[in-house]
């Protein structure tokens, strides 16, 4: 399942980076959103995949003894699941604005200095 998750995060980061290096807006804002998710991904393999028992400690137990889900890492990939959606969507409004004014999603047609937006 590991080995699985590693192939999985090469190929996001590679697809991710791939994608940001081409001209086109829209297929950077697809390269940032791979890499996020290979990001999530990388933190959620971390975070040690083990079935185990969630993490509630009783009332009279001090200690715990059998191995439990660690939240830490899935509280993290949760924030960041969350942030990730709102720049996204900031993004594909600012990319609909743009595309607007310009009828072009090339990088390259944005360095105009003598127009302003």
């Amino acid at each position: 399942m590991e080995l699985v998750l590693v192939v999985l995060i090469g190929i996001l980061y590679a697809t991710g980076i791939f994608l940001i290096l081409r001209r086109s807006m829209v297929k950077l804002l697809l390269g940032i959103a791979l890499l996020g998710n290979g990001t999530n991904i990388l933190i959620f393999l971390l975070g040690n995949i083990v079935k185990g028992s969630p993490p509630i400690i009783g009332e009279n137990v001090n200690i715990l003894r059998e191995i439990y889900a660690d939240p830490v890492p899935q509280a993290l990939i949760l924030t960041a699941i969350v942030i990730s959606f709102g720049l996204t969507a900031f993004a594909i409004v600012l990319l609909h604005r743009v595309y607007a004014f310009l009828d072009s999603d090339d990088l390259d047609d944005l360095n105009t200095p003598d127009e302003d937006i």
